[in-house]
């Protein structure tokens, strides 16, 4: 997904800062990216393709480097992050019916985001919250003794 570079000009100056503060750095890449991402939120292709040219390397590391490690996301995370555990305790106490729910009131499915970006819908791994199983967890908050019923009701706090 492009990103305007006219109308996120100060963006862009606060990258190439930061990018002139760390290049000659040892190992420069990921931390660069890492601020980039606190920028922009994401890594779209035109903040990648201003890393490669301003580190002087090829695109095709940077790209690399965004797609590989899951910290980095080339696409934007909606408004609110959804994370369902799918760990052992929760899917066999029905976490799959949950994701069911949440991909049909959403209409999307895992790590996609919805089209008005409200929603990001992510797995996650255990939280530590077994005895609650099965859980989502929206941004910050945890839902846990989940049923598909529950859904709706658990998303209408955020669709405001």
């Amino acid at each position: 997904m492009p990103v305007a570079i006219a109308e996120n000009q100060e963006k862009f100056d606060q990258l190439k800062k930061v990018i002139d503060e760390m290049k000659d750095k040892e190992g420069p890449l990921i931390p660069i990216m890492h601020e980039a991402q606190s920028i922009f939120g994401y890594l779209p292709y035109d903040v990648q393709k201003c890393i490669a040219e301003e580190l002087n390397m090829p695109m095709a590391e940077v790209y690399g480097v965004a797609t590989f490690y899951t910290e980095f996301r080339v696409e934007p995370k909606g408004e609110h992050r959804i994370g369902i555990c799918m760990g052992t305790p929760c899917y066999v106490r029905g976490a799959t019916a949950i994701l069911d729910k949440l991909t049909e009131k959403l209409g999307i499915g895992m790590d996609e985001t919805t089209e008005d970006r409200k929603f990001t819908l992510e797995e996650t791994g255990c939280m530590g919250c077994c005895g609650l199983a099965p859980i989502i967890v929206i941004d910050e908050d945890v839902y846990g003794n989940l049923t598909p019923d529950d859904i709706a009701g658990i998303l209408d706090k955020y669709m405001a």
